[in-house]
């Protein structure tokens, strides 16, 4: 039987406090507590993964930087950036955490496809890729069963702070967004085709609160 997943819209976010609350809803979950899909944005921020190197970080300027317990290298989050995060049971799914990593990929690359634009995931790099470069990165923690964090998207992003950095730790990557490729898309479009895309390959029933 298919299980039910709430929808949260959360508009402009801090990301310490939103993060420090996926790890409280984490922590206090129970089974049977519906899985949740958190849409939002952040105010800019450079987030380390838990393998983080130091180095990867070249000049973060003014925009402050935040040691994570996401997997993954450093990235950037801000405004005109879908953050969409996964607070889901992986055994309700019967998927693995390599089975939601593909499902994540797999919904930006169909919502691209559907406007025109190649793009493909890396089983070496995870994230999503198109000629003009990488549009979307992701990153997960998996605690008691339960994931937690999830992808980023880019709609219409200032692109300059990806120079600041080595992109998910690799030297030189080129950083896209919707926008760059042609493509007009609010948050609130792009976070809904994604949810009912991340729904139907989990078999979630998806409620809008």
């Amino acid at each position: 039987m298919a299980q039910p997943l709430i929808i949260r819209r959360l508009g402009l976010r801090d990301y310490g406090e939103t993060w420090q609350a996926m790890r409280r809803f984490t922590d206090e979950r129970r089974p049977g507590t519906p899985s949740e899909i958190w849409l939002l944005e952040h105010s800019p921020v450079f987030t380390q993964g838990q393998a983080g190197r130091a180095e990867h970080i070249l000049a973060p300027g003014d925009i402050p930087v935040v040691q994570s317990d996401r997997g993954g290298q450093v990235t950037y989050h801000g405004p005109g950036q879908l953050v969409l995060y996964l607070l889901i049971d992986l055994k309700a799914t019967g998927k693995g955490v390599r089975g939601l990593v593909s499902a994540m990929e797999n919904a930006v690359i169909r919502l691209l496809a559907e406007q025109g634009i190649e793009a493909w995931a890396d089983p070496k790099a995870p994230g999503v890729y198109t000629e003009k470069g990488k549009v979307a990165a992701l990153g997960l923690r998996v605690r008691r069963g339960y994931t937690y964090h999830g992808l980023a998207l880019n709609l219409d992003p200032d692109l300059e702070p990806f120079t600041r950095i080595d992109p998910c730790g690799h030297k030189g990557q080129a950083v896209t967004s919707l926008k760059e490729l042609g493509l007009n898309m609010s948050l609130e479009q792009a976070g809904d085709k994604l949810a009912e895309r991340l729904c139907s390959d989990l078999e979630l029933v998806p409620m809008v609160v």
